[in-house]
């Protein structure tokens, strides 16, 4: 199997260049934590000893080589990604913290890397209500 030799970023994506010169890439949307990540943190990596994964260890974050033979790409057109494009002041921490699941599960959802289970919409509608009704309340 090939190994890691170098990885580097864009703006919007993750490369690696393997020790057989061939070089991949994926969008960062299939990685959230590395999308919010700061570039100082995407810096701070190790290649493990097999040369087949890397990890960031301050941003919790690992990836094996076999990520990036994939051929699909986040698919973020879908209602939770609508959602959230369509009211960008929603904040997807608070919004994962509230139905209790952490905040990269929610990216995830949202970027269509995941897709989350009938259960699970119910559980983000029910959320996004309470925060709707909670606004209406407001008196200023």
């Amino acid at each position: 199997m090939e190994k890691i030799a170098k990885v580097w970023f864009d703006k919007n994506r993750i490369y690696i260049e393997t020790d057989k010169d061939t070089t991949y890439n994926r969008p960062l949307e299939a990685f959230p934590r590395l999308l919010e990540a700061t570039p100082q943190q995407r810096k701070n990596y190790k290649i493990g000893n097999f040369g087949d994964d890397i990890r960031w260890a301050e941003v919790d974050e690992d990836i094996h080589i076999s990520s990036f033979f994939t051929k699909n790409e986040p698919k973020p057109e879908n209602p939770i990604a609508q959602l959230f494009g369509h009211f960008p002041e929603l904040n997807v921490s608070q919004v994962a913290q509230s139905i209790g699941i952490n905040k990269s599960l929610m990216s995830q959802y949202i970027y269509g890397i995941k897709k989350p289970s009938h259960e699970r919409k119910k559980q983000i509608e029910k959320a996004l209500h309470s925060l709707g009704k909670e606004l209406l309340g407001v008196e200023l």
